[in-house]
């Protein structure tokens, strides 16, 4: 519901369980919240939400007077999205929300009708859904007995954590690791505009409504999926792949991990994760610190994280020449 701001009200309990009050056409309704819609409200009116916390768990009327404040003293428009009687995401009224369910059913057909269509994962956390999917049919060799074939992600957030993205996905047959390449990755931010919203009463959109302004869109999503998986789109991915192995780590294996989990921040447990793939794969190439990354992906359970770092051996394989030496020679 697109909801102006003067017409919620904050609530937290003595327990620190927090509510949001809304003051709609049909009566006055109170919505539970998630963690991520205290950390978007947090976010939108400038409360560090360390401080945010504690007021909540130490200070609740302290809480409550201050969102309360700023709800309403600087009034707008914002989108509220619930869920079986919770808030969960706390929204610009520009926010597009695409539903996974609706997503889904415009792209899974296209992955249906792709030769022997292997559905290799599909995950839904609190913030995102996930779903992989590998064809066969298109395939590389990046040396003798080690194959990859072409595969495609759909990544999407119903609560505003981050974008619809539609990538594609090298999948090593060998040890069963998918690299995501970006450079030809659809992702779309979540803006649009449903009209009509009154700045005086709670909005409420009908089904049908919001399946109409999305309908153009899912087309376009459509198309993305099928380029993703084209054997011109995964050529040059797996291309790009196969020039690593012609980067051998002159250098310590040690420091040529450090300087890689600087440039793309890895912590420390993931930095030792990477090392200890590496040293398990037995490659010292840059072909090898990839797959290190992609294998070492696997034993993350944080199904977000572990997406994430198989983006990340996606932007290693983009690396420049000069990039690669300096991870390659390190000592």
């Amino acid at each position: 519901m697109i909801v102006p701001t003067q017409l919620m009200h904050h609530d937290t309990a003595v327990d620190g369980a927090t509510s949001i009050t809304i003051e709609t056409p049909g009566g006055t309704r109170a919505f539970g919240t998630t963690d991520a819609f205290r950390r978007q409200m947090a976010d939108k009116l400038k409360i560090p939400f360390a401080y945010f916390e504690r007021m909540r768990m130490e200070q609740p009327a302290l809480l409550d007077r201050n969102v309360d404040t700023w709800l309403h003293d600087e009034p707008e428009q914002r989108m509220v999205r619930t869920l079986d009687g919770q808030a969960r995401a706390f929204l610009s009224d520009r926010y597009r929300r695409l539903d996974n369910y609706d997503l889904l059913q415009h792209v899974f057909p296209i992955l249906r009708q792709l030769p022997d269509a292997r559905f290799e994962s599909a995950e839904l956390t609190a913030s995102r859904m996930y779903l992989k999917v590998v064809t066969p049919q298109v395939q590389f060799e990046m040396q003798p007995g080690d194959i990859v074939q072409a595969g495609v992600v759909v990544s999407n957030s119903e609560i505003g954590q981050g974008t619809l993205s539609v990538q594609p996905l090298v999948y090593r047959l060998r040890c069963k690791n998918g690299l995501i390449a970006a450079d030809r990755a659809m992702r779309k931010t979540h803006v649009g505009r449903l009209s009509d919203a009154s700045a005086e009463e709670v909005t409420i959109f009908k089904d049908d409504t919001l399946a109409a302004d999305d309908k153009a869109f899912f087309l376009k999503v459509r198309d993305v999926v099928e380029s993703a998986v084209s054997e011109a789109t995964f050529t040059l991915a797996a291309e790009k792949m196969r020039r690593t192995l012609g980067i051998p780590l002159k250098g310590d294996p040690v420091k040529a991990v450090e300087v890689l989990a600087t440039r793309f921040l890895l912590n420390e447990q993931e930095r030792a994760g990477v090392l200890r793939s590496l040293i398990a794969e037995a490659d010292l190439s840059g072909y090898g610190l990839v797959n290190a990354v992609t294998g070492y992906a696997q034993e993350v359970e944080d199904y977000d994280r572990s997406t994430e770092l198989e983006a990340i051996a996606g932007r290693m394989i983009e690396q420049s020449r000069s990039e690669w030496d300096a991870v390659a020679e390190a000592a």
